[in-house]
């Protein structure tokens, strides 16, 4: 019996009540959201921006002064949207730095042209910019998150506020102290901002320097663990409940997930790859017949998965992914058909996922989902238990 209703090409929703399992709305990461809009007309507006610093007609430098403030504040509305909304995503954690950085340095490079800005000024910001972007590149070699420092921001809002005056010192000459003065607060933020995250993050590039971990290394860390994988610690911290996972597709991506959070040992208790079917009736109990007549990719695997971890580990939850992540899929099933189950002391609930990434989009929605039912299920069970 199937309740899938389509509401769009990449959303689903339904709901079943029968054998124990459910199905949740679910929103499948569309490839542009509105945040990610937001961030692209950045984009879009960068050559607009240029022919209306270069072009001359009267009141053009008031207009591309406008043009530029009003599509900075998207820079702020683009980010509170996507975590007011839930709608943060791999592809608008890309696209917000880029945004910013070339829609800036697109308007100084026009304004050197122009002879309003000396060119000095934009190879500091440049190199800026460079090396945060190498920092980067080399944490993510070590599968470390540069996460966005507060300075970042403020050095990106002094910088705005710069180009600005230096648009409408054109035909405001009064206006040029002003900007002189902006432009050189912009440098001193523009090279602090570097030299923060240049010791923020020295263990990425010089790991011996690390050291002991300070109360502050340790905020940074946190800062950088998935949100979803902090509710659902501060959750089960609170309740004093304890979670296990049985992972097949995601081999160990939820696992790694909650263990993201300082002091996930007092919750997380185990969890177990389960990726061939012997491994699945071997150590979490799930019947052969079960598999033979459903195949590993299904709702009843995915119940007795999540059954068979909270058995094993003897947490008060239990959470199960088992599906098809990319080509090569089970008996011609679909890719990105995914069944996550979470057992608790209220029963054990499943939930079908029809995933349009590829292999890794797929399984990252897949563990991100799993904490989503896991946080639900962490709420319910502490009501169930304190009553």
């Amino acid at each position: 019996m199937s309740c899938w209703s389509d509401w769009a090409s990449n959303e689903r929703a339904g709901t079943c009540g029968w054998a124990g399992s459910r199905r949740r709305t679910l929103k499948v990461g569309k490839p542009v959201n509105l945040p990610n809009a937001l961030t692209l007309s950045r984009l879009a507006a960068i050559p607009v921006l240029m022919v209306l610093l270069i072009a001359r007609f009267q009141g053009h430098d008031q207009i591309a002064a406008a043009v530029f403030v009003v599509v900075s504040f998207t820079d702020t509305l683009d980010g509170q949207i996507a975590r007011r909304r839930g709608m943060v995503s791999d592809l608008g954690k890309f696209l917000d730095p880029l945004a910013d950085k070339l829609f800036v340095l697109s308007a100084l490079i026009v304004l050197v042209q122009e002879g309003l800005v000396a060119a000095w000024i934009v190879v500091v910001i440049f190199s800026r910019e460079l090396l945060i972007t190498i920092l980067r590149s080399v944490g993510a070699t070590q599968g470390r998150v540069i996460s966005a420092a507060p300075m970042g921001k403020t050095k990106t809002m002094t910088q705005m506020a710069a180009v600005v005056l230096l648009i409408l010192q054109r035909p405001y000459p009064s206006l040029v102290p002003f900007a002189e003065l902006a432009v050189g607060i912009a440098i001193i933020f523009t090279v602090g901002s570097g030299i923060d995250y240049m010791w923020r993050f020295r263990h990425v590039l010089w790991p011996s320097a690390g050291g002991i971990v300070s109360s502050e290394g340790l905020r940074e860390i946190s800062a950088q663990v998935d949100p979803l994988a902090r509710e659902l610690g501060l959750q089960l911290t609170k309740s004093k409940l304890t979670v296990s996972v049985a992972e097949s597709c995601t081999a160990g991506l939820l696992g790694s997930l909650i263990t993201d959070q300082p002091g996930s040992s007092a919750y997380f208790i185990g969890g177990l790859i389960a990726y061939s079917d012997e491994v699945k009736r071997a150590q979490l109990a799930v019947p052969s017949d079960l598999l033979a007549k459903h195949g590993a990719v299904s709702r009843e695997v995915a119940i007795a998965m999540a059954e068979g971890a909270r058995s094993k580990f003897a947490t008060t939850l239990a959470a199960s992914i088992t599906g098809i992540a990319g080509p090569g899929a089970e008996g011609g099933k679909p890719v990105g058909r995914t069944y996550i189950a979470v057992a608790g002391p209220r029963g054990t609930t499943s939930s079908e996922f029809r995933f349009k990434g590829d292999r890794w989009a797929n399984r990252r929605e897949a563990a991100d989902e799993a904490l989503r039912l896991l946080i639900d299920a962490a709420q319910s069970s502490a009501g169930k238990l304190a009553s």
